[in-house]
């Protein structure tokens, strides 16, 4: 495992939805898969996650729904919608430009 990174300016909403595509999680779920979809690259805290599951839930691209966690604890879990799919297809179309973007750049001479 290398070392851990900062988040980019919108990267956080990429990597929530793509955390939620297999299957819906709770907050400490999405955080755990995004870090293991990372590969411990990025860990998401709290205070930014949690602000940012709500805005993607007005937003309409998560839906949530209360159930029980693992360790018996009721806990808010978190879904895609179709719009979040949608949303997780144009993001992930960004970012992949952006990155052979970047990516070009850093072979240039």
């Amino acid at each position: 495992m290398g070392k851990k990174a900062d988040l980019l300016q919108g990267t956080l909403h990429l990597l929530i939805l793509k955390a939620l595509s297999v299957q819906p999680l709770h907050g400490l779920g999405v955080s755990n898969r995004i870090g293991q979809i990372t590969d411990g690259t990025f860990e998401v805290k709290p205070g930014s996650l949690f602000p940012a599951l709500h805005r993607m839930e007005e937003a309409g691209w998560l839906k949530a729904y209360w159930g029980e966690s693992e360790n018996n604890r009721r806990a808010k879990y978190y879904m895609l919608t179709k719009a979040g799919r949608r949303q997780l297809e144009t993001e992930t179309k960004d970012w992949q430009r952006i990155s052979l973007g970047i990516a070009t750049a850093l072979r240039a001479t």
